[in-house]
């Protein structure tokens, strides 16, 4: 199979749902205070100080080893994260529906507190099927995000054989990544969600070994961050999805 000769993902920024949704989880409330659709929510201002010094580190790459294009999620947090990345880098990007966030369907804007208040029997049947097969009504299941990632690796290495490519994204989805990439099993990835919270910003990348194949660099690093004199975003201020 084409290969590519390089993978990275950035997670975006941090957002002002970040933001929010940790203010709401540490509060004990049931809603997150959500003034914008989850495709439209901004970078607050720590999250485009991430992405400038993003921007730096990408700069600082040696010319061999720069990516040769980007794709971007469509939501704008991260629209904005490659806009900022990306300034004056000269890397094309486009944009790809397929690397949206996950969809939380009818519990999208709740707590983790909030779900189980408002909708134990969905609670309850996430605990029966586990977070990798559950679907919420309206939602996706992590299994849906494996489908349509799988979709766009098969695009990628056709379409960029042999090039470096660089992906903006949101946190789910860089789990999946490592279990697409890396031949992960349901209970090594969910290991992996139970000690890891994927960090703004962070970057997590393979590169390609002598026989072709991606192989793990980094993950979920945070380096170019305090390099660049930008606060990466604490563990407990990065909100993943409620159950």
């Amino acid at each position: 199979m084409a290969e590519l000769a390089a993978l990275w993902i950035v997670r975006h920024g941090e957002s002002t749902a970040n933001v929010a949704a940790t203010a709401a989880e540490t509060s004990g409330a049931e809603l997150i205070d959500l003034t914008h659709r989850d495709a439209d929510v901004p970078l607050s201002d720590t999250g485009e100080e991430q992405a400038r010094a993003t921007a730096r580190w990408l700069a600082g790459l040696p010319a061999e080893r720069r990516p040769d294009v980007a794709v971007v999620s469509p939501y704008l947090r991260a629209v904005r994260t490659a806009e900022l990345a990306l300034a004056g880098t000269g890397i094309p990007a486009s944009r790809d529906e397929r690397l949206r966030d996950r969809e939380l369907g009818i519990l999208d804007g709740l707590t983790g507190h909030g779900v189980q208040r408002r909708f134990p029997e969905e609670a309850a049947r996430r605990r029966r099927l586990g977070k990798f097969y559950y679907r919420p009504p309206g939602g996706e299941s992590w299994t849906d995000l494996a489908l349509r990632l799988r979709a766009l690796l098969g695009d990628l290495r056709r379409d960029h054989e042999g090039q470096r490519v660089l992906l903006f994204g949101h946190d789910a989805l860089v789990f999946m990544l490592r279990y697409l990439v890396d031949g992960l099993t349901e209970a090594e990835l969910m290991a992996l969600t139970r000690e890891h919270v994927i960090a703004n910003c962070s970057v997590t990348g393979w590169s390609a070994d002598p026989g072709g194949r991606l192989v793990l660099d980094t993950f979920n690093d945070v380096t170019h961050l305090r390099r660049q004199g930008a606060r990466p975003t604490r563990e407990d201020e990065v909100h993943a999805e409620p159950v």
